[in-house]
């Protein structure tokens, strides 16, 4: 008989990307029915999961009741929460994650897989809000008696296509990306959307294997100066790395969202994405799968990337 994987955020990124990696596998398709979890079950995405023969459930943090319909008969879940767009909000997320783990829990889960981050706040001894309230959830799941693993999902390469992409300079035909850290700074990148999925197939596949364990999902490292030449070499159009002092960078952005990025960045400048085990973190995690990952070449290319 299969078991009941209840997916969390599964409209968007990384709970979408779970549910297609599941349906595409054989083996995983057997073992686990699929309930996807939405705020709204009228949007076109969740129409299309529908459509597939996926179970579509709404549910909301803010409704208990909600919940308990959601994890009813559940056996796995994947659960990825709201990341605090602004000074505050850390302590709502958390809040939404505690909400929804005690209702897994309450309804009788086995397992659970939560999209966590690195520990930042505790490595940097300075506060990370975006990163501290997912790890201060993956730290109140390991305090509780059911079997959990963890993904920390790395840099989305999503975000090269909006406010991290290459921008007109002053100097004619010259584009720039411009950021804290400096140039030979290495991200983890992940296509979120489509590899995703391919880190928690491991998990689902061999749970006992893994529990305990966190995934660091990334295709590879990649320096800042990595990421500008890649975009010069698919585009055609030149485009340099340039670091900035700090309060240059905060200027060009609202306060409010200052306040969330600038720690962050600051973070990876000074300790590395996941921290100074940043590099031992990823080939762990890559030796765990053998999923064809996508490179940041092809997902410029795929995508269709081009600079005016």
């Amino acid at each position: 008989m299969s078991k009941l994987l209840v997916v969390f955020g599964a409209t968007g990124q990384q709970g979408g990307s779970v549910i297609s990696t599941v349906l595409a596998e054989p083996e995983l398709s057997k073992q686990y029915k699929i309930r996807a979890i939405t705020r709204d079950t009228s949007k076109p995405a969740a129409q299309a999961l529908a459509h597939k023969g996926v179970e579509v459930v709404q549910a909301d943090s803010d409704d208990k009741a909600s919940l308990q319909h959601a994890f009813k008969d559940v056996h796995t879940t994947f659960i990825v929460t709201t990341t605090p767009e602004s000074a505050g909000a850390k302590e709502a997320e958390i809040k939404q994650g505690k909400t929804i783990v005690d209702a897994a829990v309450a309804a009788g889960a086995q397992y659970i897989i939560f999209s966590s981050a690195a520990p930042a706040g505790q490595i940097g001894g300075k506060p990370v809000d975006i990163f501290d309230s997912k790890f201060e959830i993956e730290r109140y799941i390991r305090s509780l008696s059911v079997k959990s693993a963890f993904f920390a999902p790395g840099f989305f390469m999503e975000n090269f296509r909006g406010n991290a992409q290459p921008r007109p300079t002053p100097a004619p035909g010259v584009y720039g990306i411009a950021n804290i850290p400096s140039g030979d700074t290495v991200l983890p990148l992940l296509d979120t959307a489509a590899d995703t999925g391919k880190f928690i197939a491991p998990i689902l596949a061999q749970p006992e294997k893994y529990a305990g364990k966190v995934f660091y999902g990334c295709t590879a490292l990649y320096s800042y100066d990595d990421v500008a030449k890649i975009f010069t070499e698919v585009t055609g159009k030149t485009v340099k790395y340039k670091q900035l002092p700090t309060e240059v960078f905060s200027g060009f952005m609202p306060p409010a969202a200052a306040a969330v990025a600038v720690p962050m960045l600051t973070f990876f400048k000074e300790q590395g994405y996941y921290g100074p085990k940043t590099k031992e973190h990823v080939d762990w995690t890559l030796q765990q799968t053998s999923a064809k990952l996508t490179t940041f070449e092809e997902f410029l290319k795929k995508n269709n990337i081009s600079l005016a």
